[in-house]
């Protein structure tokens, strides 16, 4: 089931067609549009024509709707983060730390390599060629993937209370090294890499992680 904003759904019901009657707005539709472009362009890379072009609206609307391109960019990444990253949370609630390796790399190799989708990943596509006007959002993109290293980093820290990892095992370099490989994919991907070349790369890092933890 669709769940529309009220403020963005009256805010285009108020626009006016040239013979005037009611533009009506799918603003879940539109999001995902603005998604699927931020991912293939980057943020730096992705104008607001394109974006008007893309979401079929004027400029004015488009500030009405969702503010200004930035607000915009941070509302999708937030939906990317919930509703297309699903394989992190499912490696963070794995029941050991290989499972919770093997969950998060053959997912990411799933996504990157899904070739219904853009390539790469829009956390890594986003912050690419960011200019100082775009700092803010690189900026925001970094703590992202902080954040993200965090939370596996205090997942393995709980194996290794578990007993689960080696009483010498480093969560954290463990929980960097696995998030490199993630990026790394992605940057692959981005590159023209296949979904067979992707899991190829996961199945060495696994080898290494059952080495190394």
């Amino acid at each position: 089931m669709k769940v529309k904003s009220n403020t963005c759904w009256r805010v285009w019901k108020d626009n006016r067609m040239a013979n005037g009657r009611p533009r009506e707005f799918d603003v879940e539709l539109a999001l995902d549009r603005a998604m699927e472009l931020f991912w293939r362009k980057g943020y730096e890379g992705t104008s607001l024509s394109d974006l008007t072009e893309t979401l079929g609206i004027t400029r004015p609307s488009l500030y009405a709707a969702f503010g200004n391109k930035e607000v915009l960019f941070r509302t999708v990444l937030k939906r990317y983060e919930a509703n297309v990253v699903t394989y992190r949370r499912k490696a963070l609630n794995a029941h050991s730390a290989y499972a919770v390796a093997r969950e998060l790399l053959e997912g990411a190799a799933n996504l990157f390599g899904d070739e219904s989708k853009p390539a790469g990943c829009l956390g890594v596509q986003g912050a690419l060629a960011c200019g100082e006007d775009a700092e803010p959002v690189r900026q925001e993109l970094v703590a992202n993937r902080s954040a993200g290293e965090r939370a596996l980093r205090q997942r393995l820290k709980r194996a290794k209370t578990e007993g689960d990892l080696p009483a010498d095992s480093n969560p954290a370099s463990l929980a960097r090294f696995l998030s490199a490989v993630v990026y790394g994919m992605a940057v692959l991907s981005a590159g023209g890499a296949s979904h067979k070349e992707l899991l190829q790369v996961t199945e060495l890092a696994l080898r290494i992680w059952s080495q190394e933890s």
